[in-house]
C-alpha cells in the first residue's frame, strides 16, 4: 500500500511534499544566514551566498551594538552558541593551518578578519571568500559565526602573545554568536 499518490500534472507538488527538490529549491540552498545575538546587546544578521560549490562565497551583513573600531569575526567548528559560544570549539580549520588574515594563504577557513563598527556601533560589510563554502564536505552551514570584543591581530601578534595569535588572533571575548543555516533568500 502506498502512503502517497502522484496525481498527473502534480509531480512537482508531490516531490516537494516528499522532500524532493526542484530547481527553485536548489537555488534557495545557495544562501545561508546567521542571526547574531549576545549578552551585551550586540545583534546582527549575516548572509552567505554562493553560486555553486567551488565558487567564491559573498558574506554580507550588519552588526549593531558594538563598540566603535575593529572586531574579530570568525566561523567556529561547531554550531553551539550556548553560554556566549564557549562550546563552539576552535575556529573552523579543516586544512590544519595557523591563524591568519583573510588575504593570507596560511589561515583557517573560519578566519574572516575584522569588521569595523562606526561611531554609532554599527558594522556594515561585504566580503568575498574562496575558502568559505556553503556546499560540500567543508560547508560552513551548521557552524557558529562569532563576533569578538577586540581586534583580530591576524596572526601577527608579538612577544608573549604570538602563540595565541597563531590560534585565535587575540581578538578577546565573544560578544555575539549565531549558527549558520540555510536560508530561502537574501
Amino acid at each position: 500500500m502506498k502512503d502517497y499518490e502522484i496525481v498527473e500534472g502534480k509531480e512537482h507538488e508531490a516531490q516537494d511534499l516528499m522532500g524532493g527538490t526542484s530547481d527553485d529549491d536548489t537555488k534557495k540552498l545557495n544562501v545561508a544566514v546567521a542571526v547574531l545575538s549576545g549578552d551585551r546587546g550586540v545583534s546582527g544578521i549575516v548572509f552567505f551566498s554562493q553560486e555553486k560549490e567551488g565558487k567564491p562565497t559573498t558574506i554580507q551583513g550588519e552588526i549593531n551594538g558594538l563598540t566603535p573600531g575593529l572586531h574579530g569575526f570568525h566561523i567556529y567548528q561547531y554550531g553551539d552558541c550556548r553560554n556566549g559560544g564557549i562550546f563552539a570549539g576552535p575556529h573552523f580549520n579543516p586544512f590544519g593551518k595557523a591563524h591568519g588574515g583573510p588575504k593570507d594563504d596560511n589561515r583557517h577557513v573560519g578566519d574572516l578578519g575584522n569588521v569595523e563598527a562606526n561611531a554609532a556601533g554599527i558594522a556594515s560589510f561585504e566580503m568575498v571568500s574562496s575558502l568559505v563554502q556553503i556546499h560540500g564536505v567543508n560547508s560552513v552551514v551548521g557552524r557558529s559565526l562569532i563576533v569578538h570584543g577586540g581586534q583580530d591581530d591576524l596572526g601577527r601578534g608579538k612577544g608573549g602573545r604570538k602563540e595565541e595569535s597563531l590560534k585565535t588572533g587575540n581578538a578577546g571575548a565573544h560578544v555575539a554568536c549565531g549558527v549558520i543555516g540555510h536560508s530561502a533568500s537574501l
